[in-house]
């Protein structure tokens, strides 16, 4: 809430902002009257509330011309309260039902400790496949490589909220997809190559495709929140588009970092282009990443030399925002704040 207040003063006072702002203001006022209570079921209700109402702010926000440095702080927060919330109500929700869950339930709350990271792919793959086959009548089909260092190929799984991963790989799905339709409208559509590795650190998951890549020039905006290489979709339509909004690498690259990992893009411009996730394969390497609001934060919004200002220093999210971008010095009364999709199709 206090590093909302370091926003230009014209940010501040947009409506959705000032909404917002009343949203996280009210619902910390209702959680503190729950402090030392026991969990109840109508403790339970007043949360899954309060969860609710802090949903539409996403969709809400998705048109304003926001920097990115401020979002990724306030969006990783989010999947840090999100995440904190569905725990605690999926606890407490299953309070005593131990017995109903059986012996090989392996779900603590929404983390799963037997997380089958290809049954997770192959949820979002064909979750993706739907909506492309529903938007373009054809989706491309997808082949699966698993690369352990274990003997006899067992199967690859991890301690991770499934639902994370099903959001990252989605995105990507989404993106693959579309470009490698789009590109090869009157030909055989080529298949989508999906790696995933185990190794002694990391499980890499990487995406490839044959979508005809991205320029390089266009790469580094790739990540930046409003900026799509797709049309901007009606604000009603008719189908679900696959892209256009701006925030699915962006958000897909925060879930991918909360838990220490990372999303990367290699594209080959007139070919296609390998999205990259990694997660951390020990648990004790998972931690969350988290933005540390001090004074070392507040001057990032005007200081020159950058510093670290997330509970991980070594991040490479630290090495990923740019100084001097929200100076109120950029805004004026006649002036509006500058769209990142202002010259980009």
């Amino acid at each position: 809430m206090k590093e909302i207040n370091l926003l230009p003063s014209n940010l501040l006072q947009i409506p959705s902002i000032v909404e917002l702002q009343g949203w996280y203001a009210q619902s910390f006022k209702e959680l503190c009257a729950y402090e030392g209570c026991e969990g109840t079921s109508s403790i339970l209700q007043e949360f899954q509330k309060i969860l609710g109402c802090h949903f539409k702010s996403v969709t809400q926000m998705w048109f304003k011309p926001w920097h990115k440095y401020f979002l990724d702080r306030f969006y990783m927060s989010r999947i840090s309260l999100k995440m904190l919330m569905t725990q605690h109500m999926l606890l407490f929700e299953r309070d005593g039902d131990e017995a109903q869950m059986g012996p090989n339930y392996t779900r603590v709350g929404c983390i799963e400790t037997e997380c089958k990271v290809r049954s997770v792919v192959m949820d979002a793959y064909n979750h993706a496949s739907f909506l492309c086959e529903e938007y373009y009548h054809v989706a491309p089909d997808v082949n699966i490589t698993l690369a352990t260092n274990k003997e006899g190929n067992p199967p690859l799984e991890m301690v991770y909220p499934p639902q994370h991963l099903h959001h990252i790989l989605f995105e990507l799905f989404k993106n693959a997809m579309r470009a490698v339709v789009e590109k090869n409208k009157t030909g055989d559509i080529p298949d989508i190559e999906i790696l995933i590795a185990l190794g002694q650190h990391d499980i890499t998951i990487k995406i490839s495709d044959q979508g005809g890549g991205i320029p390089r020039s266009v790469t580094d905006h790739l990540f930046h929140y409003l900026f799509s290489t797709a049309p901007r979709p009606s604000m009603t339509p008719t189908k679900t588009p696959l892209a256009g909004y701006g925030y699915g690498l962006p958000l897909s690259r925060l879930y991918a970092r909360y838990f220490h990992g990372d999303l990367i893009l290699n594209s080959y411009d007139g070919y296609g282009t390998d999205a990259v996730v990694y997660l951390k394969t020990h648990t004790y390497e998972a931690n969350e990443l988290l933005p540390v609001f001090n004074k070392t934060s507040t001057k990032q919004y005007k200081a020159s030399v950058p510093t670290a200002d997330w509970t991980d220093p070594t991040s490479s999210i630290n090495r990923h925002f740019h100084p001097h971008m929200f100076s109120t010095k950029s805004y004026t009364n006649k002036s509006t704040p500058p769209n990142p999709t202002d010259g980009d199709s």
